[in-house]
């Protein structure tokens, strides 16, 4: 169950570093901020996807497509 919550918390922090960089974007002097937005943006993603594998891997998550079974 905790994984689940921990998933969904990093697509929210995903998002929100998603929205930040846009509004840096309009911003032509925040270059190093969107490049900060950029590698947060990709190291929450990269964790989102070692948490599912291990997820799957561990037996915490399953596949729950209903026309998989």
């Amino acid at each position: 169950m905790w994984l689940k919550i921990i998933i969904v918390l990093l697509l929210v922090a995903i998002l929100i570093s998603l929205f930040s960089g846009a509004l840096f974007l309009r911003d032509a002097r925040s270059g190093g901020r969107l490049l900060t937005a950029l590698s947060v943006r990709i190291s929450l993603t990269v964790l989102l996807v070692l948490l599912v594998a291990w997820g799957l891997w561990s037996g915490n998550l399953q596949w729950g497509a209903p026309w998989l079974h």
